[in-house]
């Protein structure tokens, strides 16, 4: 019998002693409606992620207003040529397109619901930024303006993704 005690005794501190240990944070990752403080050329925006092909394909549509300095960052997974449309699209929207690098090189104005494609003249796109209309210019930004791409790769990481699968060119 005074084994038996012994035995729950022992069995009721090492439960207490569990209850009472940290707990490893387990923390989900960020949302696909999340926005993350990123910088283009000298600007902070907050920007959406579109990493998969159904948040690439859903966009900005339906939507009637966007805050300023903020907008949508469409991420691939490797360099190509891109077009984007309106379809649903309700805002007037700049577009720019990004090489691998992060380095603009195009920027083209969207008008709400033209479905017709704007294609970029560059085959090395691999992230495009939409921000309301007139961004790109009231921050004066030119080409090869730089996106924080160690910034972008923490977002990605943030959004439970790994930044390799972009083949995001970070510094080692």
């Amino acid at each position: 019998m005074k084994h038996r005690y012994s035995s729950l005794f022992s069995l009721a501190v090492l439960l207490l002693l569990s209850a009472c240990a940290p707990k490893k944070q387990t923390s989900q990752p960020a949302r696909a409606d999340s926005y993350f403080p990123l910088t283009i050329g000298s600007s902070t925006v907050q920007l959406q992620l579109a990493l998969t092909d159904s948040e690439r394909a859903q966009g900005l549509m339906h939507r009637d207003s966007m805050p300023h300095d903020h907008g949508m960052l469409f991420l691939f997974n490797e360099p190509g040529p891109r077009s984007f449309w309106m379809r649903n699209t309700r805002i007037p929207l700049d577009l720019a397109y990004f090489g691998a690098d992060g380095r603009l090189l195009e920027v083209h104005s969207l008008y709400p619901y033209d479905e017709n494609g704007v294609a970029s003249r560059s085959d090395q796109i691999q992230i495009v930024v939409e921000m309301n209309r007139g961004w790109f210019a009231s921050n004066q930004m030119q080409a090869a303006a730089q996106i924080d791409l160690e910034a972008l790769a923490q977002a990605v990481r943030q959004r439970g993704k790994s930044p390799a699968t972009y083949q995001l060119q970070t510094a080692p």
